[in-house]
């Protein structure tokens, strides 16, 4: 039996999200329907790290077991049955016991926000018109590295036993027509990413001040967080793991 790291890369948009959900359209059911259709056998797939509905990913992995010895040919051939808005970029064999969630020990998103409307950006960004201090952003930014708890960033009702995260880079940036927000974690709670990112551009326009973000922070309620930014901004960009399982970091 070999284990197997299949690195994918996607556009959201159609999709109900990463992972396998009953009658919804993932990204999980069009690989495993073009792995199924390859070998004409059923293969069962797990996730590195859920994204929700609508929200694009560069770099993240599944991983399954198989009798199979995979080639590189295979990913050429898993790619012309796969829709154009998925692609596989590479299949590594590892240890039987590697687990691609488990065994990662970072995740980097990027969020992208433009002020001055362009149709070229609707489906990879958030439209959202209004003028930001960026000074003030980053300044936001810096303030969620020195804590541990999000609880005041986790959607309600999610089932987790912890709501600690070490979030070791967090930045706001320009680029070109876009505001950037980068973060990177261990982990990550469900809709965090796109809380974090509301809240903050609050905090750029005025609406709420940095000693007002850092009490939310240290209330742990979700109710006083903001997660109005929308799916469409969100870019998982990178999954990290152990260099002594040889998965290449971008």
């Amino acid at each position: 039996m070999h284990r197997y790291f299949i690195e994918v890369a996607y556009k959201g948009t159609r999709y109900s999200g990463f992972q396998l959900q009953p009658n919804a359209n993932t990204v999980q059911a069009e690989v495993e329907k073009a792995l199924a259709v390859l070998f004409r056998q059923p293969f069962k797939l797990t996730g590195s790290s859920r994204t929700d509905a609508g929200v694009h990913a560069l770099q993240n992995f599944f991983h399954f077991d198989t009798e199979i010895k995979m080639q590189e040919k295979h990913c050429y051939n898993i790619n012309a049955i796969l829709p154009e808005d998925i692609t596989v970029n590479t299949i590594y064999e590892v240890g039987i016991t590697s687990h691609c969630r488990f065994n990662a020990l970072s995740r980097e998103y990027k969020y992208f926000v433009y002020s001055k409307k362009n149709p070229f950006l609707t489906d990879t960004a958030y439209y959202y018109p209004y003028k930001t201090d960026l000074t003030i952003l980053q300044a936001a930014a810096e303030i969620i590295t020195q804590y541990y708890d999000f609880a005041s960033f986790a959607k309600r009702n999610t089932q987790v036993k912890t709501t600690v995260c070490s979030i070791s880079y967090s930045e706001w940036s320009q680029q070109n027509e876009c505001l950037q927000y980068n973060v990177v974690a261990n982990r990550f709670l469900r809709g965090m990413v796109r809380a974090l990112v509301a809240t903050m551009l609050k905090v750029g326009r005025g609406i709420i001040s940095l000693e007002e973000f850092k009490l939310l922070i240290e209330g742990k309620s979700a109710i006083t967080a903001d997660f109005s930014a929308p799916p469409q901004g969100l870019h998982l960009v990178q999954v990290t793991y152990p260099s002594s399982m040889s998965i290449p970091v971008l």
